[in-house]
Formats: structure tokens, sequence, C-alpha cells
């Protein structure tokens, strides 16, 4: 039987890519030094899968057609088409898990979940800044949940914790003898367009960094209803974080590093979920 081994949070500002070589060094070495610590917790967990929650970026989909929640089921997925990332993440292809990605789909629509499917995906930088930051020695099989944080109306705080509980449930039903682990990509406060574009809501982060810390379902869903309202647009994409602790019981979170980075205009977080809490 599968088992999930373990989930993780990290930022995907654009930015750290795009700027990478002209970043101030401490700023440079505050991200490296975090994913580095993620890259050794994850590689010690040693996933055979890596579930991604990651918004697409207007690769994948647009206004005309634009699920809430769609999954990656191909045998590979396509590398990022950003040019401020391909040449530093030179992975045309990713490979994918069908058999999950499938099993997964089929979990989520036997269960009152209405999930797209794609056999064919591009992996924009959401999923791909953390890959390209981890360099992990081998790159599990990907099997990619896009989730809408990007265009109203999105997937509801309740709905993303019914949709992490969903995954654990896929996890545990897998007949097959693999090692899955869960990535959460996005967060924390930003601003994208608009004309807080830049500013960055440490208050807000670090409400979000205490609220997985200590707090229940409830207090959690509410106080994000009431909190995203005003922490910029990009902060919608703590809903990945959302997902992931959902699917961990919503226990067993640890903060790896928080820094509001203003050169990116991303407040950038890593952390765990530790299944050895549960």
């Amino acid at each position: 039987m599968a088992e999930l081994v373990g989930a993780f949070a990290a930022s995907h500002a654009p930015l750290i890519a795009r700027d990478w070589e002209i970043l101030p060094v401490k700023t440079k070495q505050r991200i490296t030094a975090a994913f580095n610590e993620m890259r050794s917790r994850i590689s010690a967990v040693s996933p055979d899968i890596l579930i991604i929650l990651s918004p697409d970026h207007w690769v994948n989909f647009f206004l005309d057609n634009l699920p809430a929640f769609c999954i990656g089921v191909g045998v590979e997925h396509g590398g990022p088409p950003e040019p401020f990332l391909a040449p530093k993440f030179p992975h045309q292809k990713i490979p994918g898990d069908p058999d999950f990605g499938l099993h997964l789909a089929e979990t989520a629509l036997q269960n009152s979940f209405e999930p797209s499917l794609s056999h064919n995906v591009r992996l924009d930088h959401g999923f791909c800044i953390p890959l390209w930051q981890l360099e992990l020695e081998t790159i599990p099989f990907i099997v990619p949940i896009f989730v809408n944080e990007l265009e109203k109306p999105m997937p509801s705080i309740q709905r993303c914790f019914e949709w992490g509980r969903m995954i654990k449930v896929a996890i545990n039903s897998y007949p097959k003898n693999k090692r899955i682990a869960i990535l959460g990509s996005g967060g924390l406060s930003h601003s994208i367009g608009e004309p807080t574009m830049g500013e960055i809501d440490e208050r807000f982060d670090r409400n979000c960094i205490e609220l997985f810390s200590n707090a229940d379902e409830a207090t959690i869903t509410a106080t994000l209803n009431q909190d995203l309202k005003f922490a910029g647009n990009g902060s919608e994409e703590v809903r990945s974080w959302v997902i992931a602790h959902s699917a961990m019981n919503c226990r067993g979170f640890e903060l790896i590093d928080y820094e509001p980075v203003p050169e990116v205009y991303v407040g950038c977080g890593w952390a765990e979920w530790s299944i050895n809490t549960q």
C-alpha cells in the first residue's frame, strides 16, 4: 500500500529566478539555505511520487477555460515555458505517474469532487522554481494539481480542507507500494498587478504561520476568509498550504524559515508537516 510520508510548502516568487544573479548576496544565501534544508528533509523521506499543488499562471488555462482543480495525469509533463526560468531549470520533460494520477482522479470522483484532468500540461514557475532550487538528486515522479488561486471565483478555504482529506484517502487506498509526499507551492503575501504591487503583509504571513502551528480548522477557515481580502492577490496561494495542512491531519507543522523579501515582492515561507508527529 502507498504511504503519505510528509508534506512541505515553499514560495515560488518568479523574481527568484529572473533576478537571481542580481539579488543581494544575503538574500540569496537565505533562500538557498531554506531550500537546502527542505531538500534534506525531502530526501530523508525518499518520496517516489511528489504531489505538487500550485496555480497555473496562464500557461495551460485562461478565462475561457479555468478549472477550480485540474490533475495532471500524463506520463510526462512539459517543463517551464518562461524564458527567465527555462535556462536555469532546463528539464523539457518532467516525469509523471499516470497510474497514481488517475487513481487520485477516480478517488475524487467517487467522493463528490469533480476535478478536471489533463494528459498534457506544462509546469510553469509555480511548480518548477521549487524543483530548481531544491536541486534534488533525482526528481520524483510528479503528479501536479493545479488549483485556481488567481481568478475569482476560487475554491473556498473549506473546500481546500476537504481536498486535503480526499488526497490522503487516495494515497491510503492506492494499492502500489509507493512513498508519496506533498508540496504546496505558493504564498505567502504578495500583490501582483495591483496598486499595492510589491507590498508584503508581514502581519498576515506571521498570522498564517501561527494558525498552521496552533489553530483548528474552523479558526483557520474563518481567519483566512477575513484576512485574505486585505493581504494582496498573491496571498490567495495560501490555499496550497491549506491543502497540504489538511492532508497531514492538520498536525505536525514546522516553519523552516520565513523572510519578507521585497526584492522578489513576496513574503517567502518554507515549511514542513512531519509525519512523525501524526
